[in-house]
């Protein structure tokens, strides 16, 4: 069985594949390995991209993010449109992008180093104090004109022209339905004395005044001999007959066939006559009184 085999025939030779490592490897005889084709990096975003992406990720608006920075939403736009050119220099850009990485919940600092690269490198130690110091605001406020001294001069010269008018000019009389004038009769220090009456006095005149008056009616004189006094007189329906100041030295008389009401705030200063008698003053110096008259003997009601 041995002799039926025969013996192949062996060929000493290179094998291919050793044969093309050795034609490709180099003069020290290593074999290089084979790298893949590099791909182009990704182009990084912008910082503006950056923070409108966070910005919307954290489901909050420009105006959301402008409360929470203080930066003015306009400004907020335009950072997120990669425009700094309202932010009012690097130095603010820099805090601008700090503040609204902050409220989106972004890392600022690669930010900020992108932002030096493409404006000219990190800042000074000493470039924000530069800024503060040279702002235009500072020299805005210095020409502003100084508004609240002229209104306090304009206040105090309207003040000493209405203070000088109420001094000089003549007083005011109360209105006759002030709830005031019956109780307090206004009078002013600086009101001339008024002259006395030339005629002769109300008690010896009056009398004659009224002596013809019918006997089935009442009639009323008032006469305001020493002061002014407040009087109000109604008649018997009700209907106002008069209804003011009773300066000194004047007189009102009144009629109705039924009766007369009086209301006078200054008793001691008005004279009573009704029907033709003389019933003195109606009351006492600061009494006020109220008196009612009808046809026939005058009895006070």
């Amino acid at each position: 069985m041995a002799n039926a085999r025969k013996a192949l025939p062996v060929t000493i030779g290179k094998s291919p594949r050793r044969a093309n490592r050795r034609s490709s490897a180099g003069p020290s005889g290593a074999v290089p390995e084979q790298q893949a084709p590099a791909e182009p990096a990704a182009e990084a975003e912008s910082i503006g991209r950056v923070l409108a992406a966070a910005r919307l990720a954290a489901g909050m608006t420009v105006d959301q993010v402008s409360v929470g920075t203080r930066v003015r939403v306009p400004i907020v736009h335009a950072i997120e449109n990669d425009d700094f050119s309202r932010c009012g220099g690097d130095f603010y850009a820099r805090g601008h992008i700090r503040s609204i990485a902050r409220a989106v919940g972004v890392d600022s600092e690669p930010l900020i180093a992108r932002y030096d690269t493409a404006h000219g490198g990190a800042p000074g130690p000493h470039r924000p104090t530069q800024l503060l110091d040279t702002g235009p605001i500072r020299v805005t406020d210095h020409r502003r004109p100084n508004w609240t001294a002229a209104m306090m001069a304009a206040i105090v010269v309207v003040v000493a022209l209405i203070g000088f008018n109420l001094f000089a000019g003549r007083p005011t009389h109360l209105a006759a339905d002030s709830p005031q004038s019956a109780a307090a009769p206004q009078s002013s220090p600086v009101q001339p004395p008024a002259p006395a009456p030339s005629t002769a006095p109300p008690s010896s005149a009056a009398p004659s005044a009224i002596a013809g008056a019918p006997a089935d009616k009442v009639t009323v004189k008032l006469v305001a001999e020493k002061e002014t006094s407040w009087v109000s007189a109604t008649d018997s329906t009700g209907k106002s007959l008069f209804q003011n100041n009773l300066d000194r030295g004047t007189d009102q008389t009144f009629t109705d066939p039924k009766q007369i009401k009086l209301v006078i705030g200054n008793a001691a200063a008005v004279h009573v006559y009704v029907n033709g008698k003389d019933l003195g003053p109606a009351g006492e110096d600061g009494q006020v009184v109220h008196l009612t008259y009808t046809p026939g003997d005058p009895q006070a009601g």
